[in-house]
């Protein structure tokens, strides 16, 4: 699609979402905060885009950060605040402290252009729903100075089916974090019981919007849709649960992305203080395997808590990569 044309659908989208900077109801938490009065509702998200850190990424899936041949990084835009907030969060600087400084427009759409000049593969927009109507205005922006690589939403998946159709044709690949299944495990952990019922209607319309992963020559993704699923220590059955939902609900074709990288952060309860099993999260993926699913990326070993992909977003560099 021509930059012209998404232009024209990032001006429809703000159109249809400006209203809600004045009684913001983007997600599910509804929580009507008067932005454009300083007022923060549970995101603690203002009228500007906070941005933590922005850098090319060399630890997302090959298709994001490149292979060996062609390892460019994905550019990464790490958001401030958080609508879910789970306990156990590795990025908990940014989810809980709201660590970051605000950005206009002008300045987020100069970040992007950054990183493409840096040689990225996409641009990689993490925790990006809190703020998304700054962040169309940066697209605009971007796209009229020439941005022309993938747009990503990298999201928890706690999102509203109708914010998400307003972003058909702007958003190239989505990758939404399908965290749990049961309602139990959703309060426990992230207090929303809720989580599984936004989710899966959430990745339902990503699927309408995106149903085929298209990767270029490089095998770096273009467009579609990536659901990705970080296995917990304790809750091998409901990881299983959720890759048969994927499996029997959206698509063998899409592409599935299984974790091992957890290591305990923050709060995590004792529950989920432990190490992830290396049988369960093998048996997981052979689980995968066998439904058939064609385009499947693992992680071959567990990390452990001093690994790479574990930021410290209080360096310049928060990943130290190997």
């Amino acid at each position: 699609m021509s930059s012209q044309l998404k232009i024209k659908k990032i001006q429809r989208a703000l159109d249809h979402l400006s209203p809600h900077e004045s009684h913001c109801t983007l997600c599910p938490h509804e929580c009507g905060a008067d932005r454009k009065n300083g007022e923060m509702g549970f995101c603690e998200s203002g009228v500007n885009a906070k941005l933590s850190h922005a850098g090319l990424h060399f630890g997302e899936e090959p298709v994001f950060s490149g292979h060996q041949d062609c390892l460019a990084g994905s550019g990464t835009i790490f958001f401030s605040g958080c609508n879910l907030k789970c306990l156990f969060c590795q990025n908990y600087q940014l989810s809980w402290y709201n660590q970051g400084k605000y950005l206009s427009p002008a300045e987020l759409a100069d970040s992007m252009l950054t990183l493409q000049e840096q040689g990225a593969l996409n641009i990689n927009l993490v925790s990006p729903m809190h703020f998304l109507i700054p962040i169309l205005r940066g697209l605009e922006l971007a796209y009229e100075q020439g941005l022309h690589i993938p747009v990503v939403y990298n999201t928890n998946a706690y999102e509203k089916v109708q914010t998400l159709n307003l972003l058909e044709g702007i958003i190239d690949v989505y990758l939404p974090d399908l965290k749990f299944f049961s309602s139990h495990a959703a309060r426990t952990y992230s207090n929303r019981p809720d989580y599984f019922q936004y989710a899966s209607l959430a990745i339902k319309e990503m699927l309408r919007q995106k149903p085929h992963l298209r990767c270029d020559k490089k095998d770096i993704a273009q467009e579609g849709l990536i659901i990705r699923h970080l296995f917990l220590p304790g809750m091998f059955m409901d990881s299983l649960n959720i890759i048969d939902w994927i499996a029997e609900n959206v698509s063998l074709s899409i592409g599935l992305s299984l974790m091992s990288q957890y290591v305990p952060c923050f709060r995590a309860p004792k529950s989920i203080q432990g190490v992830l099993s290396s049988k369960d999260y093998r048996n997981g993926v052979e689980h995968a395997q066998n439904l058939g699913f064609k385009t499947l990326f693992i992680q071959p070993h567990l990390f452990e808590s001093d690994e790479h992909l574990t930021p410290d977003f209080n360096k310049k560099k928060p990943f130290k990569w190997k």
